[in-house]
């Protein structure tokens, strides 16, 4: 009877793929992508309001360009693959949710 494959890995995620511990660009990275969902969520009640008001499209705004301008910075000093996928999502959803609240008067519009 064959026995079955044992993988030596083990499923785990680490942010650490080099080996060296980035502490501080971890906690960068991982803020990036929560103002980003932050920023998603002002947008996703904005579009789901039949009367929207500046309540929402402001912070919206404002979580947006903190997590798209914020990702940009971290991007830069970033040091590995794992730290830059997160980057990004979190910059592409926060400028979903900036995107959302300029639509609707953020900043004056």
């Amino acid at each position: 009877m064959a026995e079955p494959v044992r993988s030596s890995h083990s499923l785990s995620f680490t942010l650490n793929s080099d080996g060296e511990s980035h502490p501080l660009l971890n906690v960068l990275s991982v803020s990036v992508l929560v103002i980003g969902l932050i920023a998603l969520g002002f947008g996703v009640v904005i579009i789901g309001s039949s009367h929207p008001s500046l309540s929402v499209a402001v912070p919206a705004g404002v979580t947006g360009l903190i997590a798209l301008f914020g990702g940009l910075y971290t991007q830069m000093i970033s040091v590995n693959t794992e730290q830059r996928i997160i980057i990004v999502t979190g910059m592409i959803v926060g400028f979903v949710g900036l995107a959302m609240g300029l639509a609707h008067g953020a900043f004056g519009g």
